[in-house]
């Protein structure tokens, strides 16, 4: 009889037969699955095989949605590879064709930023408890203060990548990363 498992320490699974590492629910093999009888690598969801999965019985990789196969689907019963949008529009590029044509850059975005006790304000140095001893303090950032962060210590080329972008629209780009492209030439 096969022994059922439980949580142990060396593999970090919780749930019944799972095989893999950090897999939570039960019968999943791979990495970093939730949810039941998953195969791969970090999907969730049921029945999934492949990689970066959601939602039920997808195949492939980078599906959300159920029983798709191919990558980078949406919906319902998909098999090839969509085109993909950009700024609210249909590009002509399916994703890993757009993969294959640039050199994709990926914002480090920080969403933490350690100030140095000489660049706080007045404000924060009421504001946050223990700078003194720890000679600054941690801030915080919300998703458009760490884009600004980015954006600011960005190279021209790493912003001229995101203006270039096809179907590039100043006023979707500011909506979500709160840049203001408009203002200067990049």
């Amino acid at each position: 009889m096969t022994d059922i498992k439980n949580k142990t320490e060396d593999d970090g699974n919780s749930g019944k037969s799972n095989s893999g590492n950090q897999n939570s629910g039960n019968q999943n093999s791979g990495d970093r699955n939730s949810g039941h009888f998953n195969s791969g690598d970090r999907n969730s969801g049921h029945y999934n095989s492949g990689l970066l999965n959601s939602g039920n019985q997808n195949s492939g990789h980078v599906n959300s949605g159920n029983f798709n196969s191919g990558d980078y689907n949406a919906g319902w019963f998909n098999t090839d590879e969509p085109k993909m949008r950009l700024f609210n529009k249909d590009s002509e590029l399916t994703y890993s064709q757009f993969q294959k044509q640039c050199d994709l850059i990926y914002p480090d975005l920080k969403v933490c930023s350690w100030v140095n006790t000489k660049d706080m304000t007045k404000q924060e140095k009421k504001e946050e408890i223990g700078w003194k001893l720890s000679g600054g303090y941690l801030k915080k950032l919300g998703y458009k203060e760490a884009w600004q962060e980015y954006w600011n210590r960005a190279s021209d080329s790493d912003k001229k990548f995101f203006t270039s972008l096809p179907n590039f629209d100043a006023d979707i780009f500011f909506e979500i990363t709160s840049i203001n492209t408009k203002e200067k030439n990049i």
